[in-house]
């Protein structure tokens, strides 16, 4: 098959991220911040939960299938070999306090791929899982850390408050980005605030936004809808009057009887100058690197969501870039401050919750087995 490779690709050294001097402060900052708003969710529920991506609409066991004809380049980390993992995926939106479906925020999906060999991450000895966590649009939605930390700060402050008052904005949110879309423009900070148009999840293809280490190049990763009944979800228009869990409720409907396969992919960087590690707005050129396929995702009939899931995965499981073997490091500014911030949201919830954050070793839910 042809793969369509690039010519050229960057090979990945060290010296391709440039840490700058106040990264450490950045960090500490940053943390702090999202901490702030699981402080403001514990204190109003005495539930601790995340403080990003706080509310999930699926909690899916899945396949994980390496395709066995992939070139040198592809076949990277735990891609080198064919073969089947299992996994957990969940699905999600952006806000740290858990609303209304009217309120309309860009969509998480984080895979856990389960079981792997390699040379661990630091941090994340005790596991042998590798996390990809990605959301609905091709680039992070800020030009810097700083300037991340400053939109966070804004919703920090606005945390479990005012939810009539964002649905309101949700709504003029959307007319505005659905204006843009008929222009060909995609309103990313539009999305973010509210924006989001109301469509099928489950029609979504989702990206890491920033980088990270494929094996010996450097990549950005993508998960689209490769079944017949996914790509019929592809902007498909749903209404959340009078249901506030309304993509939960979709998604579960969907599970019941069908079965979804999503195509992991995978865009090569060619060039770090023409396609930047540190920037994470920049969009990588596809017509120099198209995304291709290097595994298929699976997930067949079963029960998406409910409380039991939710107690094994919400409570007891953290999604991390940072969680995975060296051959998958995460690159970049916006990489590097998650990794503070996502250790620490997770020890906030592991200590105040019945369910303690660990580790999976296997599926299915029904014999889940956790560790620390």
């Amino acid at each position: 098959m042809n793969f369509s490779l690039p010519p050229r690709i960057q090979p990945y050294t060290p010296d391709l991220e440039q840490i700058g001097p106040d990264e450490p402060q950045l960090a500490e900052a940053l943390s702090e911040t999202m901490l702030s708003i699981a402080y403001t969710t514990y204190a109003n529920s005495a539930h601790a939960i995340r403080c990003v991506h706080a509310k999930s609409h699926a909690l899916l066991e899945a396949e994980v299938d390496i395709r066995d004809d992939l070139p040198p380049q592809l076949a990277q980390g735990i891609f080198a070999q064919p073969g089947r993992y299992q996994a957990v995926m969940r699905l999600s939106t952006t806000p740290g306090d858990i609303l209304h479906d009217s309120v309309s925020a860009p969509r998480g999906m984080a895979l856990k791929i389960l079981d792997v060999d390699g040379t661990r991450l630091p941090g994340s000895e005790n596991s042998s899982s590798q996390d990809f966590v990605m959301v609905n649009g091709k680039v992070f939605n800020s030009p810097s850390a700083k300037a991340f930390l400053g939109s966070l700060k804004l919703l920090a402050a606005t945390t479990d408050r005012a939810e009539g008052a964002k649905k309101i904005l949700s709504k003029l949110l959307r007319g505005v980005e659905s204006v843009a879309e008929a222009a060909g423009k995609e309103l990313t900070p539009v999305k973010v605030m509210g924006g989001q148009p109301m469509t099928h999840m489950l029609g979504e293809s989702v990206y890491t936004q920033v980088p990270v280490r494929f094996g010996q190049y450097v990549a950005k990763l993508g998960l689209v809808p490769a079944s017949e009944n996914l790509k019929a979800l592809i902007d498909t228009k749903v209404s959340v009057d009078g249901d506030e869990d309304v993509h939960r409720h979709l998604i579960e409907e969907f599970f019941r009887t069908q079965t979804a396969v999503w195509h992991l992919q995978v865009q090569l960087c060619t060039d770090a100058a023409e396609m930047p590690i540190e920037d994470p707005m920049a969009l990588w050129d596809e017509e120099k690197s198209a995304y291709v396929t290097i595994a298929t995702v699976t997930a067949r009939p079963q029960e998406s969501w409910s409380e039991e899931r939710a107690g094994i995965v919400d409570d007891g499981m953290k999604f991390s870039p940072w969680n995975g073997i060296g051959e998958h490091q995460p690159l970049g500014q916006i990489m590097r401050m998650r990794k503070l911030a996502y250790e620490r949201s997770a020890a906030f919830r592991s200590e105040r919750n019945p369910i303690g954050v660990s580790e999976p070793r296997t599926c299915p839910f029904s014999t889940m087995r956790l560790v620390s």
